[in-house]
């Protein structure tokens, strides 16, 4: 009788293990946030472990909290470098002279108008300068900034609470290498031990040299965007280069969104200093920066990271990448490559035997 029972009981654990998640989908979240701070850490705290002087040496704990503590000064270091050229930023934005600017650009906007007109976009009479107008002056006002500094005060408390609880879970995972592995192994079926061991010890492994090679791909952005929109000299380079470098975390999508806000700021930057005629020349310029940078980007160093990092064909990686924005946006696009290779980690482990699964994980 039990025996007959056993698939629907595993097919109810499943149900139950699938809404203990839903439900406390933001502790999983917090888990799986340490679970990947702990691989991109653990080579780190590796090392440290092996540090020896005489009868000296480093103690688990010590190398996971220098660890976290590196992090830490990492992330604080960003953002005590590059907020004050944000601030700057939206100084610049708020002193633009928005009367000067539609009057230099009053025949542009008649003759955008009378388009508007012959299309039937827009009724004879009817003006876009005055929406404009308005539009402009509500984006540069600096109540737009306060109102988004004040919501951004109003989550610091629940942030706070969610940066210390990923910290606090960080450090036991750096501590115990194995602990991880342990909760996995404990959630596992009865009798799959091992191939839950070896899946996790394959997913350590492509995992921690794929998020290696995206930040060293995110570095490599950063710094060909900040040098080429230098040479052209476009105001904020270093700032506009992070953010674009930074964007390119999302796939396909990030380098369109990170070309846009570079042409929105150096737009921005010219309007405040009443230079007109030199915005297109300028955004001619940051296109041709931005195309030559993820051309780069795009012919190799992707091929190296999907080729032998994650060791899947682009074509595999762009249909999954489409499918994960359908399903959850830009989240989804940004965890579709790592989601992707431990779903294969696993069919491979456990369902060897399709056709399909051989040639979806022949290279792993």
């Amino acid at each position: 009788m039990l025996q007959k029972l056993r698939p629907y009981l595993a097919i109810l654990g499943i149900v139950l293990l699938l809404f203990m998640i839903w439900y406390f989908w933001n502790i999983v979240l917090y888990v799986i946030i340490a679970a990947v701070l702990s691989i991109m850490g653990r080579p780190l705290v590796k090392r440290l472990n092996r540090i020896r002087i005489g009868r000296f040496y480093v103690p688990p704990p010590v190398s996971a909290l220098f660890t976290i503590l590196l992090m830490l000064a990492l992330v604080v270091g960003f953002i005590s470098f590059f907020v004050p050229l944000i601030t700057s930023q939206a100084r610049v934005i708020s002193t633009i002279n928005v009367q000067d600017m539609m009057h230099h650009f009053s025949g542009t906007i008649n003759t955008i108008e009378q388009f508007l007109v012959d299309i039937n976009i827009i009724k004879p009479g009817e003006t876009i300068e005055e929406s404009l107008k308005m539009q402009l002056e509500s984006f540069i006002s600096i109540t737009t900034f306060s109102s988004l500094f004040t919501n951004l005060l109003s989550a610091t408390g629940s942030f706070l609470m969610g940066i210390f609880s990923v910290l606090f879970i960080t450090f036991f995972f750096l501590k115990d290498e194995h602990m991880l592995l342990n909760i996995v192994v404990v959630l596992s079926p009865r009798g799959y031990e091992e191939n839950v061991k070896h899946v996790a010890k394959k997913t350590r492994s492509l995992l921690s040299r794929y998020f290696i090679g995206l930040l060293g791909e995110l570095l490599t952005m950063m710094t060909l965007l900040t040098i080429g929109l230098t040479i052209i000299g476009v105001k904020n380079a270093l700032l506009i280069g992070f953010l674009g470098g930074l964007l390119n975390v999302i796939p396909y999508l990030g380098p369109l969104i990170g070309g846009a806000l570079a042409v929105l700021f150096s737009m921005t930057t010219a309007l405040s200093m009443e230079l007109y005629d030199s915005i297109f020349w300028q955004t001619i310029g940051i296109v041709v920066v931005w195309l030559s940078a993820n051309a780069i980007d795009n012919f190799l160093y992707q091929p190296f990271i999907y080729s032998n990092v994650v060791r899947a064909r682009p074509l595999e990686i762009f249909l999954v990448i489409i499918m994960a924005a359908t399903i959850a946006g830009i989240p989804g696009m940004i965890l579709a490559i790592p989601s992707y290779t431990v779903l294969r980690i696993v069919l491979k482990e456990f369902m060897s035997q399709h056709k399909l699964v051989q040639k979806l994980t022949e290279r792993i």
